[in-house]
């Protein structure tokens, strides 16, 4: 069961000054929020230890020659719990949801080539039973947030 936790604007306010700085000091952050530097500590652990934020690097695909990503909608006749599963363990993989509507599973994959997205592609129809692959490969990212509840 999933833990829903309210932020106020302060713990808005840090998360939003993370989002821009994950490696920010506490003293710095500090009189953005109009808190101490020790109660900005507990406010951020707090966070982190309930699971609201994770303090991560994320890179960037293309600068580490992996230009092709794409999002793959899947359509399964069945055992989409079981092939959902498998999928995730291809290593071109970096994000998979079951879900509703048109597709069973999407899948997002990062590649090194239009050869690699071929190969993932097959890997991925031949990972169930009747699975049915589009693939969309992305020709510019628009936007990506991370600002989910914050705003």
């Amino acid at each position: 069961m999933t833990v829903q936790h309210d932020l106020d604007d302060i713990d808005k306010a840090i998360i939003n000054e993370l989002q821009v700085d994950g490696r920010s000091f506490y003293s710095r952050l500090a009189p953005l929020v109009g808190l101490s530097e020790a109660a900005v500590r507990q406010r951020v652990n707090r966070l982190q230890g309930g699971g609201v934020i994770q303090i991560v690097a994320v890179t960037d695909p293309v600068s580490l020659g992996y230009p092709i990503q794409a999002m793959l909608g899947c359509k399964v006749l069945r055992s989409i719990d079981a092939t959902a599963e498998k999928i995730s363990q291809i290593g071109a993989v970096t994000y998979s949801i079951i879900t509703t509507g048109r597709f069973d599973i999407l899948v997002e994959v990062v590649c090194r080539d239009a050869d690699e997205l071929i190969s993932v592609s097959n890997q991925i129809r031949e990972s169930g039973e009747g699975c049915d692959v589009e693939v969309m490969t992305y020709l510019r990212m628009v936007q990506q947030k991370y600002d989910w509840g914050t705003m």
